[in-house]
């Protein structure tokens, strides 16, 4: 990747997330990843001074199934994760892998200016990073 342009954020992020309002339940939440082909539940704002959430269904597992809650009964707040760390879209992959590295990440938002603009993962950058076509350099 040395003496290359670099890749950006913004260059890898996808569209795969649904964004939800937190009172959702998990069951619909999930249902809707499905549905879908979401891998993540992006939660919105509820004002001007607040912050994005995110659930995963690692989230899920580890919450609600491991713990036998029932999925009906609780709702995306609950297990979210707020706020997010999210990313610039013209930060380059090889910080934006360290900083997933260093807090323990696996998926995070794209934010420009306060609106999301994607979600980016390690799965996206190493597969539509490294594997980019010569002519989209």
């Amino acid at each position: 990747m040395s003496g290359e342009a670099p890749i950006r954020v913004k260059d890898v992020m996808t569209q795969d997330y649904q964004t939800v309002d937190g009172i959702m339940t998990v069951k619909d939440g999930v249902c809707r990843m499905r549905d879908t082909g979401a891998v993540a539940l992006i939660v919105q704002k509820r004002n001007i001074d607040d912050e994005y959430g995110i659930v995963l269904l690692s989230d899920v597992a580890r919450e609600v199934v491991a713990k036998d809650r029932s999925p009906e009964r609780v709702n995306i707040y609950e297990i979210m994760s707020k706020p997010v760390i999210s990313v610039d879209p013209d930060m380059d992959i090889r910080y934006c892998t360290r900083l997933f590295d260093k807090f323990g990440l696996s998926y995070a938002p794209v934010i420009d200016n306060g609106e999301l603009k994607g979600v980016v993962s390690y799965a996206s950058m190493v597969l539509r990073g490294l594997c980019r076509d010569a002519r989209e350099s």
